[in-house]
């Protein structure tokens, strides 16, 4: 784990208004590509699935179709899950591995679930490796009404029209250096305010929802990606990123109160996974596997416990 930094972010002045979101806003580059690495990605899938766009991101002068990857044939005998990546946009493993799972793994799951997926809810934030939108908003802040965010206001909006109850919701995070180098620097900036900043786990963790907490759950998902990479230790106060620990790997959250993905859509059993990529012990393919890893480990909970 890297040491905890005692510093925090100071010399703060005023709350950024238009001008200064504008300046950030054109400080931002494109550095990949989101047709390449996801949209192409959705043309050549399982038969079993179709691809819906449900939006349309306009952050000029750029437009990002937003899709969701559901079942051709909606079995409502079935329980259905939602899987969510790049919410935040910058954390890659996040968006590979949603796309890896449906490429790989979902046949052997489409027999049990209806699996709704939507690999890259924050395509500007991926293309130009943001945590926040091009408004300056932190989307996964923004899974309320109204929402201030349009990746999270257009994917409810979505969902709500499903109109499915969801046993499972993953949502596909990871923790980087940069959270403390860039992204709470830029928030203290942004909002006038010192945040602290924590030390950086290394290793795989899980932010369960404080309200719906679900251990054993957390705890089948743990068991099933510390075959692929290593578990975060808690720090010498027994917390990770400021939170304690409610079991080997896994911190609580006031998900809904925060505004978190992985608790708007009310599902019965919901996490948020964190994969650490900058670790030296992992690859980026190991990162991409942790991801699997944790929603297949989730879906095998509960067919195991016969939940479904």
């Amino acid at each position: 784990m890297k040491e905890l930094q005692t510093d925090s972010v100071n010399s703060l002045p005023q709350k950024w208004q238009a001008a200064e979101k504008a300046a950030w806003f054109k400080k931002q580059k494109i550095q990949r590509s989101y047709q390449h690495d996801v949209t192409n990605r959705l043309t050549d899938l399982p038969e079993y699935f179709i691809v819906e766009q449900y939006g349309e991101l306009c952050y000029p002068p750029h437009k990002y179709p937003l899709y969701t990857v559901k079942p051709r044939i909606w079995d409502a005998n079935k329980a259905t899950i939602l899987i969510t990546g790049g919410v935040h946009g910058y954390e890659t493993s996040g968006v590979l591995g949603a796309l890896s799972f449906i490429e790989k793994y979902s046949r052997q799951y489409a027999q049990r679930f209806n699996i709704v997926v939507a690999p890259c809810v924050s395509p500007w934030g991926y293309e130009t490796i943001n945590r926040w939108n091009a408004d300056t908003v932190d989307p996964n802040r923004s899974f309320y009404q109204p929402s201030p965010a349009q990746e999270a206001a257009l994917l409810m909006d979505y969902v709500e029209k499903l109109d499915a109850d969801f046993i499972a919701h993953i949502d596909l995070h990871e923790t980087t250096d940069t959270d403390n180098t860039e992204f709470r620097p830029a928030l203290a900036a942004r909002d006038a305010k010192v945040q602290p900043l924590w030390a950086i786990p290394d290793g795989f963790y899980l932010v369960g929802d404080e309200e719906n907490s679900k251990p054993d759950f957390q705890r089948a998902i743990i068991d099933s990606v510390k075959k692929v990479t290593h578990i975060a230790p808690a720090d010498s106060n027994g917390k990770i990123i400021g939170e304690p620990i409610s079991q080997h790997g896994v911190i609580n959250y006031a998900a809904k109160k925060l505004g978190l993905c992985c608790a708007f859509s009310n599902a019965l059993y919901s996490t948020t996974t964190e994969v650490y990529p900058d670790s030296p012990k992992v690859t980026a393919e190991e990162c991409i596997h942790a991801q699997v890893a944790a929603i297949t480990g989730g879906l095998d909970y509960l067919i195991n416990n016969n939940l479904v």
